[in-house]
C-alpha cells in the first residue's frame, strides 16, 4: 500500500480523524478550504519523473569534489613547477594524439544543431506544447550571451586578432596581413563554440522540460546505457561536471581579477598588488553573492540587460569614434573571408604534425588556439549549458538552437570586427605599441587599443573595466546556478545555499592567487581544461541519448509531456516523504 492510499480519508471522516469518527462541520469546511487551496496553488514546473539519488550517491556527489579540489590546489601551491609539468604532459599528449577528435566533436555539435533547427524534431517545444518563454527575448539573449562568452571576448578580442596577425593558417592574406588575426577569432568565438554549447544546453533542456528528469548530466545520459552500470556511471558523470565547474569559475576569477586590475591601472595609475587583487575579488564576489541571493529575474536579469547596454555603448563608440571607413572595409572582408574558409578551417587538424609525436603541446599551433579554445568551451560547458536550458522554458527548439547560435554569433562578429578592426589600425598607426603590450600581458590588449580613441578613450576605459567585472558577475552566478542544482537535485536550492557557493568559489581563487600568483593560476586553468578530454566522451553520449529521445518520441511520451507540464494542481504535487518529494512518481524513468 503507498503512502497516499494509507493517508487516504475515509468516507465521512478527515484525515486526523480516527476511523469511524464523523467529521463536524468545522472540519469539514476546513478540509474543503484545504482542497479549493490546493488547486488554487501554483505548481512548480516542470514535475519530477527522475530518479531520487540513493543517499549513498549524494554524499559522494557532495563530499568528493570538495576533498579532491583542495588536495589539487595544495599539489600545485606546493609544487608549481612539479605540476606545471606534468599538466604540460598531458596537454601535449591530448594535443599529439586528439586533436583529430576535438575537431571532430566541434564538426558533429554543429551537424546535431543543423538537424534540430531543420528538421521535424525543431517544432518540439521545450516545456510542453502549451509553454510559454518566461523571459523576454532582449533578456534571454543577454543573459545566455553574458553567461557564456562576455568575460572570454572582452579578454580576446582584441587579444587574438593583435597575437595571430602575422600566423594564420588556412587563411590567405589576400593583401591584408592582419585579416586572418580577425577570421580564426570569428571562428573560434563565433557559430561553432555557440554550437558545442548548444547541443549540450538542448540535451539538458529537453530533458528537464520535457521529461521532468533532474538538470543534470547524469539524468540526461546515463539511460543510454546498460541497466547495470547507470548508477555508478551517473555518480562519475556528476562528479566530473561538478569538479569542472568549480575550478573553471575559480580560475576565470582569478583572471577576471587580473584584468580588471589592468583596467583600473590603466586610467587611475594605481599599479596592481595583491592588496588589489584581494580588493577585487571580495568586491565581485559580494556583488555576485548579491545578484544569486535575489534570483534569475532580479539578479542576473537586470545584470545582463546592463551588460548588453554597457557593450553596445562600448562598440558603438568605437565605430563612431574610432577609424570609422577601416572598420567598415575591414568587417566586409573579414566576413566575407570567414564565409568563404569556414570548412577548410572546422576541418583543419594541421595533419603534418601528426606524422610524428610532439615533443611539446607549443609545437602545434592548434595546441595554442584551436584545440586550447574548444577544449575550454567543452569545460566551461557543464555551467553555460546548465544555465542556458534552466532559462529557455517555453521555446521551440528549433528557436532555441538559433537564438543559442546563430544571433549571439553574429553579435561575436560585429563585437570583433569592430574592436578587432580598430586594434589593428591603431597598432599599426603606433609602431605596433599595442602588439607589444599584448606580449607583455594578454589583458592588457583591450585597454591599450582604447587608449588611443580620440575624445572618448578616457570614458570608454572606465566602461571597459566595469564590463569586465558585471560580465564575470554574470559568469559566476549562472555557475552558481547550474553548481546548485548538480550538487543539490532532486532538491531545489536555496538563494542562502547559491550564496555560499559564492563565496567558495571567490575564497579557492582568493587562495590560487594569493599564494601561487598568476602561475598557479595559469596551471589550474590548464588542467582544467585538460579535464575536458574525458568530458568530451560524456558530451557525446549525451547528444547520443537525446537524438535517441528524440527519435522514440511516441505518444506514450507525448502524454508524459504534458503530464509532467501540467499546470493544474494534483494531489501528488504535495510533498509526502522526508525528503519533501512527492511520492507518488518516485520510480525511475
Amino acid at each position: 500500500m503507498s503512502i497516499h492510499e494509507q493517508e487516504k480519508p475515509k468516507s465521512g471522516s478527515t484525515p486526523y480523524a480516527p476511523e469511524g469518527v464523523a467529521a463536524t462541520s468545522d472540519e469539514a469546511e476546513a478540509e474543503a478550504a484545504t482542497s479549493r487551496h490546493r488547486r488554487s496553488r501554483q505548481v512548480e514546473l516542470p514535475r519530477f519523473r527522475g530518479r531520487i539519488t540513493p543517499p549513498l550517491d549524494r554524499a559522494i556527489i557532495k563530499i568528493v569534489p570538495p576533498v579532491l579540489i583542495v588536495a589539487l590546489i595544495v599539489a600545485v601551491t606546493l609544487d608549481p613547477a612539479g605540476a606545471a609539468g606534468v599538466i604540460g604532459e598531458l596537454r601535449t599528449f591530448v594535443t599529439s594524439g586528439f586533436t583529430w577528435l576535438f575537431v571532430l566533436y566541434s564538426v558533429i555539435a554543429l551537424a546535431v544543431c543543423c538537424w534540430l533547427s531543420f528538421s521535424s524534431v525543431g517544432k518540439v517545444r521545450l516545456g510542453g506544447p502549451k509553454a510559454k518563454p518566461e523571459h523576454s527575448s532582449f533578456a534571454w539573449y543577454s543573459m545566455l550571451f553574458a553567461c557564456g562568452q562576455g568575460i572570454g571576448l572582452i579578454f580576446w578580442s582584441v587579444a587574438e586578432p593583435i597575437m595571430l596577425r602575422d600566423e594564420s593558417p588556412v587563411v590567405p592574406a589576400n593583401g591584408n596581413p592582419a585579416e586572418g588575426g580577425i577570421v580564426w577569432t570569428y571562428f573560434h568565438w563565433g557559430l561553432t563554440a555557440w554550437a558545442m554549447y548548444c547541443v549540450v544546453a538542448v540535451c539538458l533542456a529537453y530533458s528537464h522540460h520535457n521529461l521532468g528528469k533532474t538538470l543534470t548530466f547524469r539524468e540526461a545520459t546515463v539511460d543510454i546505457l546498460p541497466k547495470r552500470i547507470q548508477r555508478g556511471s551517473g555518480v562519475i558523470v556528476e562528479l566530473l561536471a561538478i569538479i569542472a565547474t568549480v575550478l573553471g569559475l575559480a580560475t576565470s576569477f582569478g583572471f577576471a581579477a587580473l584584468q580588471f586590475t589592468s583596467g583600473v591601472s590603466s586610467f587611475t595609475g594605481v599599479p596592481p598588488s595583491i592588496g588589489l587583487w584581494i580588493g577585487v575579488i571580495v568586491a565581485l564576489g559580494g556583488l555576485t553573492a548579491v545578484s544569486a541571493f535575489l534570483g534569475v529575474n532580479k539578479g542576473m536579469k537586470r545584470v545582463s540587460e546592463a551588460n548588453s547596454i554597457l557593450s553596445i555603448v562600448l562598440v558603438v563608440a568605437v565605430f563612431v569614434f574610432g577609424p570609422t571607413i577601416f572598420i567598415i572595409s575591414n568587417i566586409s572582408q573579414t566576413f566575407g573571408s570567414f564565409f568563404y574558409n569556414f570548412i577548410p578551417m572546422s576541418f583543419w587538424t594541421d595533419a603534418p604534425t601528426s606524422s610524428t609525436p610532439l615533443g611539446s603541446w607549443q609545437d602545434s599551433w592548434n595546441g595554442w588556439w584551436t584545440v586550447f579554445i574548444w577544449c575550454w568551451v567543452i569545460a566551461f560547458s557543464p555551467f553555460v549549458a546548465g544555465f542556458i536550458a534552466r532559462i529557455s522554458r517555453g521555446r521551440t527548439i528549433r528557436e532555441f538552437v538559433i537564438g543559442v547560435t546563430v544571433i549571439p554569433s553574429l553579435i561575436v562578429m560585429i563585437w570583433v570586427g569592430v574592436l578587432g578592426s580598430a586594434a589593428i589600425f591603431y597598432d599599426d598607426a603606433s609602431e605596433r605599441s599595442i602588439s607589444a603590450d599584448v606580449a607583455a600581458d594578454t589583458s592588457s590588449g583591450l585597454f591599450s587599443m582604447l587608449t588611443m580613441v580620440p575624445f572618448v578613450g578616457g570614458a570608454l576605459l572606465v566602461i571597459a573595466t566595469i564590463l569586465v567585472a558585471t560580465y564575470y558577475v554574470t559568469s559566476l552566478d549562472s555557475g552558481t546556478y547550474a553548481l546548485a542544482e548538480f550538487v543539490s537535485a532532486p532538491k531545489k536550492s536555496g538563494p542562502w545555499f547559491r550564496v555560499v557557493l559564492v563565496v567558495s568559489i571567490a575564497s579557492v581563487a582568493l587562495i590560487l592567487l594569493t599564494i601561487g600568483g598568476t602561475a598557479v593560476v595559469d596551471t589550474v586553468q590548464t588542467g582544467t581544461i585538460i579535464g575536458a578530454f574525458p568530458f568530451s566522451f560524456v558530451i557525446l553520449l549525451m547528444i547520443a541519448n537525446l537524438i535517441r529521445r528524440l527519435k522514440n518520441r511516441d505518444k506514450d511520451v507525448k502524454r508524459l509531456e504534458r503530464e509532467v507540464n501540467d499546470p493544474h494542481h494534483r494531489e501528488e504535487d504535495d510533498p509526502a516523504d522526508g525528503d519533501d518529494f512527492p511520492v507518488a512518481h518516485r520510480r525511475d524513468a
